[in-house]
């Protein structure tokens, strides 16, 4: 192919596909001190619990079924039945298979957690005829995207509960399951009607009551009917898809979204990551990931019911917007975010903090301007690149000092990094992070990577701030900014003249940025008649 077209914008959107949440290779990643990126994504483990033939396998094969496209694992709990010993098994009839301690739940527990870390294990194979285990035979079991964990009382045992990330009861009636116990035991397990009648009055039943249904405060789902209820199984299998196509941070962190992947996501990103890109090309696609990372985050504001009238007489039901919004932007590059913002919200008030680093450690506050009603409005935090979360953390401590609740906080970067959302979520939990990409780590050098083209690129309307001092009016400091769309004063900044006092004869520059104008010297001249100097 030539090199003109591989290299075209066009040829890169076709080309980007599949879901990610980033496109780093794993040995790039590895040089990363902090994570562990070649760690297994921790699988989705569901339970299923209800009464004796209530319908759980059912429910269970119907899931695996519709989730095709993911690597399904299911693990009965019947497997972990204890073999009995021949003092019991002379006085089978009268053994409780219904009660917990016929299970063996530490090893149910063994298996599970192994199969969450990544490893296979092998289960079991119990034999109901002879209520023993198979003491030369066991069912290998891989590690899967979904563990299914089937059982009467997989949820009695706390320990086993706190492995599920989902709980599912299945709620059948009691002469229905009466009806297919006798039918399953019979046919499938050799034994006659009257010991299953006898076997049920004398165990199940009464095991149901003290043990099976008070497990069902715990289920997040319960199924009416069992099998028979497919929408309440077809909505069950959305949100494990859902769940499925998360990022593992926004499994620990709820609060965290980020922006579902598509082919144009996943083009821009790939543009914008690319160190050949033009500074235009990268602005202009920058520009529109953060537009869509605003109006998501938007998205997520409380909205109110409303009715309005539309032309044609029609009753049209629908929200009204939050009123009560602001924007903060965390200067240098926060500033990049201001655009789309305002593009989404008209008239929007947006306020500055500004973070300077203080040692190798430390973060110094150097300027805030916020709206004065700050406490009373929801704010949208802005800042394209979430690194080590040390200066947001910073600036939301800030926002919650003004009186701003964590709850109504919503921190909007264009590329995150794991270390950065572990940082700002442990610290305050009710905020909310919302982001296009999740990305691998951070290297050494606290940059994130794959990295795009650096956080410099990503304000490509930075302005180099100047301070100077005009000779023979020594009380006064102008503030003037050079950016690409021109000079202008920057008059929010002039607060900071207590931080920079004049220290001498002649003027002086504090300029904030990544590189300083090439022609510096004559862009002083023409605004001031006179000699540049520096502290």
């Amino acid at each position: 192919m030539p090199l003109e077209k591989k290299n075209s914008i066009d040829y890169v959107m076709e080309t980007a596909s599949g879901p990610h949440f980033s496109g780093l290779h794993s040995l790039t990643a590895a040089a990363s001190p902090f994570s562990d990126v070649n760690a297994p994504n921790q699988p989705f483990v569901i339970g299923v619990s209800g009464g004796t033939a209530s319908g759980k396998t059912t429910v269970c094969d119907m899931i695996i079924q519709q989730l095709h496209d993911h690597r399904v694992v299911l693990v009965n709990q019947d497997s972990f039945y204890r073999g009995l010993t021949a003092e019991e098994s002379k006085c089978v009839h009268k053994y409780n298979f219904d009660h917990p301690d016929a299970f063996d739940t530490e090893q149910l527990l063994d298996c599970v957690l192994t199969l969450k870390s990544g490893q296979s294990v092998q289960v079991p194979i119990y034999d109901f005829k002879h209520h023993q285990r198979s003491s030369d035979s066991f069912r290998q079991v891989n590690a899967s995207d979904v563990i299914i964990l089937e059982g009467i009382l997989v949820f009695h045992d706390q320990r086993v509960r706190n492995l599920m990330n989902m709980k599912i009861f299945v709620d059948t009636d009691a002469d229905l399951r009466l009806s297919r116990r006798i039918r399953r035991d019979t046919v499938e397990r050799g034994r006659d009607v009257s010991s299953v009648l006898e076997q049920y009055a004398k165990f199940v039943k009464p095991a149901f009551d003290d043990f099976i249904l008070p497990s069902k405060k715990y289920a997040d789902v319960i199924i009416p009917r069992g099998g028979d209820n497919h929408v309440a199984i077809d909505l069950i299998v959305q949100h494990i898809q859902t769940k499925l196509g998360q990022h593992d941070l926004c499994k620990i962190y709820p609060n965290t979204y980020v922006i579902q992947s598509t082919f144009q996501i996943r083009g821009m990103h790939t543009l914008i990551r690319d160190k050949e890109i033009s500074k235009h090309d990268f602005a202009f696609y920058s520009d529109r990931l953060i537009r869509l990372v605003v109006e998501h985050g938007l998205g997520r504001l409380p909205f109110t019911e409303k009715q309005v009238i539309t032309p044609t007489g029609s009753i049209y039901t629908g929200v009204d917007f939050c009123k009560k919004l602001c924007g903060v932007s965390i200067v240098r590059s926060g500033e990049s975010m201001e655009n789309a913002l305002r593009a989404c919200c008209k008239g929007i008030k947006i306020g500055k903090i500004l973070i300077h680093r203080d040692g190798d450690d430390g973060r110094k506050l150097i300027y805030e301007k916020l709206p004065k009603d700050i406490s009373e409005r929801h704010v949208l935090l802005l800042d394209p690149v979430l690194a080590t979360g040390n200066s947001a953390n910073h600036a939301i401590e800030l926002l919650i000092q003004k009186g701003v609740p964590e709850s109504h906080i919503i921190f909007l970067n264009l590329i995150s990094a794991p270390e950065g959302i572990h940082c700002v979520c442990k610290r305050f939990p009710s905020l909310k992070i919302v982001t296009s990409e999740i990305d691998a780590a951070l290297n050494g050098e606290f940059r994130v990577i794959p990295d795009s083209r650096g956080e410099a690129d990503l304000c490509s309307n930075t302005w180099i701030v100047v301070w100077l001092m005009k000779l023979g009016t020594a009380s006064t400091l102008t503030g003037y900014a050079y950016g690409e769309s021109g000079v202008g004063p920057l008059s929010y900044l002039l607060e900071l003249n207590d931080s920079f006092r004049y220290g001498g004869e002649k003027p002086f520059r504090y300029m904030i940025g990544w590189q300083e104008h090439p022609n510096f010297n004559e862009f002083v001249k023409s605004k001031w008649s006179a000699d540049v100097g520096l502290l």
